[in-house]
């Protein structure tokens, strides 16, 4: 019997535009995505930088490039957030204790609250016990501690447990630490349909 909800964040109520990012940083002067890059944002999604490093590193790698440039780039990626999902998440929260567990940044949380408005994302993060941000608890997906994190601060008991995520290392992570998982396929499914799927 599942009694309790975990869902991801991008790409499973948030639509996220990948590519949006890649594009933006290349109109800066970015030739490839590289391995500097990719320690800036792992280290900035788990709080181990700062916000002034994290794009002190990207101007770095980019030196004709403002702050202001960096920034609308790097939130390039935060595309749209359709309402209906939220009123799915406002019923579903009157059967089930949900939680929010995301990789994310600071900036990215920011950026998501400013264009969605304060009502909006007031009644988002109601809908849930607890969000967990990989920031603020200084652990990210896969790893198994971010999922520890959850079921030590929660009483969570995995095998009454659904994680929802688009990510496979994500799920298969959870499902090796005995959660029900759905390894929601972006484009092809929509969360709004968690009940056609059989899983609770």
């Amino acid at each position: 019997m599942i009694d309790t909800i975990i869902f991801d964040f991008g790409d499973i109520f948030i639509n996220l535009n990948k590519q949006g990012t890649i594009s933006g940083l290349q109109k800066l002067g970015l030739t490839e995505w590289n391995s500097e890059l990719d320690r800036l944002n792992l280290l900035f999604e788990t709080g181990d930088i700062s916000y002034g490093d994290f794009l002190d590193g990207f101007q770095k790698q980019l030196p004709n490039a403002s702050i202001e440039e960096i920034l609308e780039a790097w939130n390039a990626v935060l595309a749209d957030f359709p309402s209906y999902r939220l009123d799915f998440l406002k019923e579903l929260s009157k059967k089930y204790r949900l939680f929010l567990l995301s990789n994310t940044d600071s900036i990215h949380i920011g950026t998501f609250e400013k264009t969605v408005g304060i009502a909006f994302y007031t009644d988002f993060y109601n809908c849930f016990e607890k969000v967990h941000f990989s920031f603020e608890i200084g652990k990210r997906k896969p790893n198994a501690s971010s999922f520890q994190h959850l079921i030590d601060a929660h009483n969570l008991i995995p095998s009454q447990t659904l994680f929802v995520d688009d990510k496979k290392e994500n799920t298969d992570a959870a499902t090796a630490l005995g959660f029900h998982v759905w390894n929601l396929q972006v484009g092809q499914e929509d969360v709004v349909d968690l009940f056609e799927k059989k899983i609770l």
